[in-house]
């Protein structure tokens, strides 16, 4: 592979090839967080009964009911679940695992990880993680994704050094592209498969009035609708669309009712490769990927910055 640390051409058309003909690839990916959710920002909400039961609708209700639509569907997710939750809801978690869902790896307490004190406590709760997920699905996670897709310079290699083969935490661009762990020539990679906010139900459906006042519920019709123009836009890029759920979001009747719906526009097309984290990062991983390395921005005295890349 080269390592070349190169910026960007001015055109975001993939070059990759998928499968069978397909224009695109799709994921759709479950953040799984019950309690953790909440509890790593807010840990005084471990007293609100009404707050840990709201996130616990996720694994007591959201969870079957999205694990019925992708039966029903005959389709496979990705689950990106916090050890916490593999703890504490072991069943909810074996039921992905019996249904044929790929579990990936979220952080051990839904850990922002730019709030971590250092290499140390970030590499500490990345083995929890990893022990208590394959503690209980027999397997080690070859996926992660930052818990609020917060990430620190020092994870990418840290993945790497744990055999990961994939990350879905950055915004950077709208396919996969190697994310280096230095700048150096040489340097190891893992495959990168970029997430967007817009992507992601939290922002449309999060609603905890005692904790976060003001956030304001949209109407699922309004929300797929957002997601299915995405997905369109994307295939004409070639690229990835990677939805974001959450089971105590979007396990809600009507709005899983909405993610079915989209899940059948998606399967309509015969241009869309839906699939999983891993099986989409293994079928890219020989690709003519760009390398791409995000170099730390430094302020200099006058305040000046440096860009990445």
């Amino acid at each position: 592979m080269n390592t070349e640390v190169s910026k960007p051409s001015g055109s975001a058309r993939s070059n990759i090839q998928w499968p069978a003909g397909k224009l695109c690839a799709a994921m759709i990916t479950v953040d799984m967080d019950g309690e953790s959710g909440i509890l790593f920002s807010n840990p005084e909400a471990a007293d609100h009964l009404d707050v840990m039961a709201q996130m616990a609708y996720g694994e007591r209700t959201g969870v079957p009911r999205l694990l019925r639509i992708f039966k029903q569907r005959g389709i496979r997710a990705t689950f990106f679940i916090p050890g916490f939750v593999a703890d504490r809801w072991p069943d909810a978690v074996r039921e992905v695992v019996d249904a044929g869902h790929e579990v990936a790896h979220h952080g051990y307490l839904h850990e922002y990880l730019t709030q971590v004190p250092g290499d140390a406590a970030e590499e500490q709760i990345l083995m929890r993680g990893i022990d208590a997920l394959e503690r209980l699905t027999k397997k080690r996670p070859l996926g992660y994704r930052a818990p609020g897709f917060k990430m620190r310079h020092s994870t990418p290699a840290l993945l790497a050094k744990h055999g990961f083969l994939y990350d879905s935490s950055l915004q950077d661009t709208d396919i996969p592209y190697h994310l280096l762990v230095d700048g150096e020539a040489g340097a190891r990679s893992i495959i990168e498969i970029p997430v967007q906010w817009q992507l992601d139900d939290w922002l449309y459906y999060m609603a905890l009035p005692s904790l976060k006042p003001g956030i304001a519920l949209r109407d699922p019709k309004e929300v797929v609708n957002i997601w299915a123009d995405e997905a369109q836009a994307l295939k004409a890029e070639g690229g990835v669309f990677n939805l974001t759920l959450h089971p105590f979001c979007s396990g809600r009747a009507a709005r899983a009712q909405g993610i079915d719906d989209l899940i059948g526009r998606l399967m309509d097309s015969d241009e869309v490769w839906l699939t999983t984290g891993t099986e989409l990062a293994e079928h890219v991983q020989s690709q003519p990927l760009q390398p791409f390395f995000h170099r730390p921005v430094a302020l200099n005295e006058s305040g000046a910055t440096r860009q990445d890349g």
